[in-house]
């Protein structure tokens, strides 16, 4: 079945949203129960991220293809998946739904709606870890939906879980929750002046991804699970 546009761009809208309050959301969690201990906080984080992120693809991906990430859009677009008039629909639900999860989180937790954050993540490394974070993100997603279609939801959230650790960034490796983020002055907020490098080095790292698979598996790859 094909789904209409706005139903669609509802399901990156709320699928992005529903991503973001769980970061947020168990990132503020994580630290009031961690009682100091960063690495406590940050495996709740990683644990709460992955679970939500595999049942969120899994509901979504029938309808839009749970993208959730401009990255991801993009790099479909670019390889002839998602139709590009059907691209800013897609960028506006998920930069919007993202914005909207920041605030849903800040609400259940009883903070201010929105805080400008102050956590700073600047530096070479920290951008060179988005470009990996991402660049792997993109291979799992070109990989397995060119040669393992049906293992996609599993694939991308056993890495997201194993990124927040191998990167010292925590693997953000999404612009739309990146800028989110941002707006979220708790355990995992960006500050607004790191969020531009953030971003580049994601589209780099999704657009140097998509052009090896093109060559490793030229099959072309839409990141739609099974329609019935």
């Amino acid at each position: 079945m094909q789904y209409s546009l706005a139903r669609r761009a509802a399901a990156e809208a709320v699928g992005t949203a529903l991503r973001v309050a769980t970061v947020v959301g168990s990132g503020i969690m994580g630290e009031r129960l961690a009682n100091g201990n960063i690495a406590i906080a940050l495996l709740a984080n990683t644990v709460a991220t992955g679970a939500a992120l595999l049942t969120l693809i899994l509901t979504f991906g029938p309808i839009s293809g749970a993208h959730f990430n401009p990255a991801v859009t993009l790099a479909d677009a670019l390889d002839s998946g998602t139709g590009w008039r059907d691209v800013p629909a897609y960028l506006s639900a998920q930069f919007s739904g993202g914005l909207a999860g920041a605030i849903i989180a800040h609400l259940m937790f009883a903070l201010p709606w929105y805080s400008v954050s102050t956590h700073a993540r600047h530096g070479l490394a920290q951008v060179f870890s988005e470009f990996v974070a991402t660049f792997g993100l993109m291979s799992v997603i070109c990989g397995c939906s060119r040669l393992r279609l049906a293992a996609t939801p599993y694939a991308v959230a056993s890495y997201i879980v194993a990124a927040y650790w191998f990167t010292a960034s925590t693997s953000f490796a999404n612009p739309a929750v990146t800028l989110a983020r941002s707006i979220s002055n708790t355990f995992s907020g960006i500050q607004p002046v790191d969020v531009m490098p953030f971003i580049l080095a994601q589209l780099a790292g999704a657009g140097c991804a998509t052009l090896l698979f093109r060559w490793l598996a030229p099959a072309r790859f839409a990141l739609a699970m099974p329609r019935e």
